[in-house]
């Protein structure tokens, strides 16, 4: 059933896209809410193309999941039923191999590091690495740093992990990681990871402190350990089918906006840690900051296993680690 519904759902996408061509009018989903700082620098996004074009080109913002979750919209920009989508990397490491090294622990020394790589030759070329399958990235969207949070077990050591059940995205890195820590990786969707939480399905989870704010996870979870095992990057992809139906003054004008979203969030994302770190402790969430080097400790034979089974995403990693040093 669900898979019908689906088919229908991007045949009506694909009608309403294609009937609002001649308008230049392209649908753009996500699933966050209203008052988080990407959504906020997608509507910057919109409003930069649209006053580029001189309004001949538009783009709709879809938030909240209206229409669907990370990976069912992925599947929509590859039927070319939805123009564009905000997804985090580690969905998109389903589709594109190569960003799966996003999800590796501590491979960046700070969010200056994050940036460099972001904005330098080889961000660009993991940001294109989906043209093949229909998905081309137009720009990072910083997502932080991902720390522990959890219901009732505060995680100072990796060893307070042991057992949990803690929500992980569809992403095998992510997996793999919170196994290398001794928890239980259990894959739940975003749209229903605070009823997870409420019920027990999930003991746990992980993300950046605005996306537990926003998210509202403070209400259930009130330890937050700042252990900062990854950074994942969210991407503004767009479907490939329809980007190349674009003239390439259009290209120009989405790419130019999506540039300049980029630096408007990371402006918007320092102050929505700040907002959301001071909050959080207005609600009586218990902050911990454990010893990363315990946690990188454990987890540090994830990259040295790379260099034998895979040394191609070995060889990225590196890449971005010396990118520190330039």
């Amino acid at each position: 059933m669900r898979s019908f519904i689906k088919f229908f759902l991007a045949i009506f996408l694909f009608v309403s896209c294609s009937q609002k061509e001649e308008t230049k009018s392209l649908k753009l989903s996500h699933g966050l809410s209203l008052d988080h700082p990407v959504h906020q620098a997608l509507a910057f996004f919109a409003e930069r193309v649209e006053k580029k074009s001189n309004g001949e080109l538009i783009v709709e913002v879809y938030p909240g999941g209206q229409l669907g979750s990370e990976r069912e919209s992925l599947e929509l920009l590859q039927l070319g039923g939805l123009a564009m989508t905000k997804v985090s990397s580690a969905v998109m490491e389903n589709f594109s191999p190569k960003l799966r090294v996003f999800g590796y622990p501590y491979i960046f020394q700070d969010k200056e590091h994050r940036y460099k790589l972001y904005d330098s030759g080889l961000g660009n070329e993991l940001l294109l690495d989906g043209e093949q399958y229909w998905l081309r990235g137009l720009t990072y969207f910083d997502a932080g740093s991902r720390s522990f949070y959890t219901t009732d077990t505060p995680i100072k050591t990796p060893s307070d992990l042991k057992g949990l059940k803690i929500r992980v995205m569809q992403s095998p890195t992510s997996i793999s990681l919170i196994k290398s820590l001794g928890g239980s990786p259990t894959p739940v969707s975003w749209g229903e990871l605070y009823t997870s939480l409420q019920q027990g399905v999930v003991e746990g989870a992980e993300n950046n402190l605005p996306s537990f704010y926003t998210s509202r996870h403070y209400e259930i979870c009130k330890n937050f350990s700042m252990d900062e095992h990854s950074a994942i990057p969210d991407i503004l992809v767009i479907s490939t089918l329809i980007y190349n139906k674009l003239s390439s003054e259009e290209k120009k004008w989405i790419q130019e906006a999506a540039q300049e979203a980029a630096v408007k969030q990371r402006e918007l994302w320092e102050i929505a840690e700040k907002e959301a770190l001071e909050a959080i402790k207005e609600e009586g969430v218990n902050i911990t900051y454990p010893d990363k080097e315990l946690f990188k400790k454990q987890s540090e034979h994830i990259i040295k296993d790379l260099k034998e089974e895979e040394p191609a995403l070995y060889s990225i990693v590196q890449e971005i680690k010396d990118l520190r040093n330039e």
